[in-house]
């Protein structure tokens, strides 16, 4: 039978357990859960769940091995919960009445009201609340972090650690290692606890949580949820003290049928619970109290929390708002959403908003976030994931022109959150307008992106924010006072928009990467600094700002020219790679679609057998930009041609992995030299090929009955290896030979490291462009047309083309 979880949570507390072993305390014994499944309900692994384990035995002095040590924990814990309950249940009120019915009395008295204003949620443009808990609650699990963010003691390079710039990890660098617990855990384990959270990160959401789960008896059913706004709080014209107003909320409106209860002396109730430590209270939004209310409001938390300490305190504050401290309050941190969270909360609300489709719905948007990385970032905030959830609700889909959407989710975070809820912040850096804020971000963003540095030390954006509130009119001369307001302008750009978040102590970041694009983005496109950027353009770390930046422009037909001037010249004086650009040309002969489709397809096939690319990429990597340069390509299956030089260049590529595999021993009683054997598959292409063209089904039947017969009765593909290593060179050579002379497939092109490294460039960077021009940018249909038509042509077919363009314009 499980064990009450309050009683385990205050026993935990008692025994000084951490929050994560408070968590397997509550899951082991106060569930119906095997082992297993408290490990899996806390994503935690076997051995993790064994050490936690292992502590709590030794904070409870539980001796023994195995099972006895379970056992010895369950019976203890047995025998102080029939200690616990008389010494509850005898508890009475001064006044004679038992405090627990007076307390249940209570709750169902305020249960309405509780209901009322914390049962539904309804943020930005949302035309009505949605429910937050229930089988339709839109509700999703926080989790928090014991250690503040922005308190570690780690420097630039340990923030790096585990990301690879060349490669650009977007993961590596928003990875958080540190532990997270259930929110819930945190509130059970600490009796005051405050919550820090960055801007939208679902600190309110989490106290109407609480304080529904508390009064329908899920959570603290022993306590009364008293759910206070400290703004409205503190705007209160009668200034009632924490206590008068809590009273307030308990006797106000009694039920009838509970009056007698109250009616002897309402005040002397009120204070009896209160003095008994009955009332969960939950104080929301710190940050949002007016500059002029602050003192009084604080003075209220810490004189009301000191005074009846015995009650459970949460209260909630945006991150790196003014330093509030309350000495017996342990401070956490909401983390960002996970993968899971983000999941949960997107089939919540669709379940909730669209129930009929909500499955369908969910996993189509879940695959358009995956599908774009820098979206998928700002999923990890619940704000922004909603705004993305009621984009896609309306477009069933994201906007293509993802600066748009960026924008939107920008206006959020810089007024339209604060503006929605009537909060008027500290204007600190009030001269700044949104746009001057825009701009001071823009300017920050470019200098740190240009440099690397997606962690900056404070004191360096202090200057760059120094460098810009100087330029402004009436900026103070005062170096000292410049210097003073730098450091408070970036504070209240954390604490109130989020945009910029301390990462360990004295470091700074963007709050996702997407903004630091974004912004980036934008400083060289209102500045018109163009070439800042070309020259980036084989970097695969601006990919994102050169998006970004052509989706902003007016017009992009000059930038998108000279991102194609740019690009050609990239191996305009590289004779073997103008050679491989020839080969393509002559290989995309006349077909039903545009010809750069076709080109793409063949580039890719030449790029895989001349030079050491990634073997693996297939069909789906050759058709992916033929497929975006021409939309009808969906399959090959229906162009021979196509089918059959695929066909060829995979079993030359079969013949590479061959070999290098036939170099090795393996191991004939253990392991099989191939997932899936090559050897069966350069068959199947062969004789794919020689059904397709009359000419090789003449020349490759005697190759292909040898490569059969070898590996027919080959024992585990050991026996074939043998036979290659003494005939396949003289077959691949024949073979090789027979497909280049025949179908001009299969040249190697004897490309050098550095040749290969330049035409990969060029690669990425044509489907850079072609990207670019799919962003739904503004462009005419004319440089449309011919930076399609030119996309990887040899320097000498660009110069006939410019040529016969120019005869038409002229004639």
């Amino acid at each position: 039978m499980p064990l009450p979880r309050e009683f385990l949570a205050l026993t935990a507390r008692e025994k000084e357990l951490s929050v994560g072993e408070t968590e397997v305390l509550i899951e082991l014994f106060g569930s119906n859960k095997s082992r297993q499944e408290v490990a899996d309900s806390l994503h935690i692994s076997d051995s993790a769940l064994s050490t936690r384990l292992g502590k709590i035995y030794g904070k409870f002095a539980i001796k023994g091995s195995g099972p006895v040590k379970l056992q010895k924990l369950q019976d203890y814990l047995v025998g102080q919960l029939q200690k616990w309950k008389p010494a509850g249940n005898a508890q009475q009120d001064e006044a004679g009445n038992d405090i627990d019915t007076l307390v249940q009395a209570v709750r169902e008295q305020i249960k309405p009201l509780i209901k009322e204003r914390c049962g539904t949620m309804r943020v930005l443009d949302m035309t009505q609340p949605v429910a937050l808990t229930g089988k339709q609650g839109i509700y999703t699990n926080v989790n928090i972090l014991e250690k503040i963010t922005g308190r570690r003691r780690l420097g630039i390079e340990e923030l790096l650690k585990g990301c690879d710039l060349e490669e650009f990890d977007r993961l590596g660098l928003s990875r958080v290692t540190e532990k997270r617990v259930s929110g819930l855990t945190a509130v059970e384990h600490y009796s005051k606890l405050m919550v820090l959270g960055k801007p939208g990160a679902g600190k309110t959401t989490f106290l109407k949580y609480l304080a529904m789960q508390c009064i329908v008896g899920n959570f603290l059913a022993d306590r009364i949820p008293i759910f206070i706004t400290l703004k409205s709080f503190a705007e209160d014209e009668a200034q009632p003290n924490l206590l008068a107003h809590i009273e307030r909320s308990i006797t106000a409106d009694p039920v009838r049928t509970n009056q007698h209860l109250f009616q002897r002396s309402n005040l002397e109730s009120c204070q009896s619970i209160i003095q008994k430590g009955r009332l969960l209270i939950l104080l929301d939004g710190l940050d949002e109290v007016r500059e002029e209310d602050t003192t009084r409001v604080l003075r209220q938390i810490r004189d009301f929390s000191e005074k009846f300490y015995t009650n459970q305190f949460v209260v909630t504050c945006r991150i790196a708002s003014k330093e509030y401290t309350f000495q017996q309050f342990t401070e956490v941190e909401v983390a960002d959403f996970d993968d899971e969270q983000i999941h949960t909360f997107v089939e919540n609300w669709f379940k909730c908003r669209e129930p009929q489709s909500a499955k369908n719905l969910t996993q189509k948007l879940i695959e358009r976030l995956e599908e774009s990385k820098p979206v998928k970032e700002l999923a990890t905030n619940p704000l922004l994931l909603t705004l993305l959830c009621l984009e896609f609700e309306e477009l069933l889909g994201f906007p293509t022109n993802r600066a748009e959407l960026y924008e939107r989710g920008l206006a959020v975070l810089l007024s339209k959150w604060d503006t929605s809820r009537r909060i008027e912040r500290d204007q600190i850096y009030k001269r700044l307008s949104l746009k001057r804020k825009e701009d001071l971000l823009s300017q920050i963003a470019l200098i740190t992106f240009e440099q690397k540095d997606y962690f900056f030390k404070q004191k360096t954006v202090e200057g760059h924010i120094a460098a810009y509130i100087s330029n402004l009119p009436d900026a103070q001369n005062d170096l000292e006072m410049l210097i003073l307001n730098s450091e408070a302008v970036l504070k209240s750009i954390e604490s109130q928009h989020g945009l910029l978040v301390e990462r360990a102590r004295g470091i700074y970041s963007f709050s996702h990467l997407t903004f630091h694009e974004y912004f980036t983005a934008r400083e060289i496109v209102f500045n018109n600094v163009y070439q800042n950027l070309i020259v980036h353009v084989t970097e695969r770390r601006w990919r994102e700002v050169f998006l970004l930046a052509t989706g902003m422009m007016r017009k992009a037909d000059d930038w998108l020219q000279m991102m194609k001037r740019n690009i050609d010249q990239l191996i305009n004086h590289e004779k073997k790679l103008q050679d491989f650009l020839c080969w393509i040309v002559t290989k995309s002969f006349d077909t039903p679609y545009k010809s750069a489709a076709i080109r793409f397809f063949y580039f890719n096939i030449g790029f895989n057998r001349g030079i050491s690319y990634n073997a693996s990429s297939d069909m789906d990597r050759f058709l992916t930009y033929s497929n975006k340069i021409d939309n009808s390509i969906q399959s090959i299956d229906h162009i021979p041609k196509l089918v059959l030089d695929h066909s060829l260049s995979h079993a030359l590529r079969l013949i590479e992995t061959i070999n290098i595999r036939s170099l090795k021993q393996y191991d004939s009683k253990h392991s099989h030299p191939f997932n899936i054997p090559p050897d069966q598959g350069l068959y199947v292409d062969i004789e794919t090929a020689s059904r397709l063209d009359p000419t090789l089904g003449d020349l490759l039947p005697k190759l292909s009955k040898q490569l059969y017969n070898s590996f027919r009765h080959s024992h585990i593909g050991i026996d074939f290896l043998n036979w290659w290593r003494i005939n396949g060179k003289d077959w691949a050579n024949r073979f090789t030979s027979v497909v280049i002379e025949n179908c001009d497939i299969g040249h190697n092109w004897q490309l050098s490291e550095q040749q290969q490294q330049l035409l990969r460039q060029y690669y990425d960077a044509n489907e850079l462009l072609v990207d670019c021009l799919n962003s739904d940018c503004y462009v005419s249909r004319e440089v449309r047309q011919e930076i399609e038509d030119t996309l990887l042509l040899p320097i000498a077919e660009l110069e006939k083309y410019k040529a016969a363009k120019a005869a038409q314009q002229s004639g």
